[in-house]
């Protein structure tokens, strides 16, 4: 069954490319914007990591944790990190566990390619750990600033 608004956030525990380790135990307390991302580098990817990094400065003043999750690994996490000067932690989802939790992991297509990967989706975990809002259809350019207005109300 897909998650729902109102359902408590699946359970995670992931690294970051500096091994620092988050969870849905260690963010209690804080709203956070957990986002998920096909790839490190890809046009539609870094578009909507710069958009987050561009707003970061209105999400930290409404106290809001963002964390970007791909299934990259931690050198491709530094590099993207660095390229692109992203202030916020991209987390490790090697195996697409955490993702497969949330339901945004499974068979894609690409230029007649099948494979298994992300689905790129947001989650708004509220302090309590359940979730406030759920994004399934992101448009990548804009979608930094949608979920900043939807954090206004």
């Amino acid at each position: 069954m897909p998650l729902v608004v109102g359902d408590p956030a699946p359970d995670f525990a992931l690294p970051d490319a500096e091994g620092n380790l988050y969870s849905l135990e260690t963010l209690k307390g804080q709203r956070v914007v957990l986002y998920f991302y096909p790839r490190d580098n890809t046009p539609g990817c870094t578009k909507e990591a710069c958009g987050f990094r561009d707003a970061y400065a209105a999400y930290q003043e409404k106290g809001v944790t963002v964390l970007g999750v791909s299934a990259d690994d931690a050198k491709s996490h530094a590099k993207f990190t660095a390229k692109y000067n992203l202030p916020f932690p991209l987390l490790i989802d090697e195996g697409g566990e955490v993702a497969s939790r949330f339901g945004v992991y499974g068979l894609k297509k690409f230029m007649g390619k099948e494979y298994m990967g992300i689905t790129r989706s947001t989650f708004i975990i509220g302090p309590d750990g359940t979730l406030e809002n759920i994004y399934l259809k992101v448009k990548a350019e804009t979608h930094a600033e949608t979920v900043l207005a939807d954090l206004a109300d």
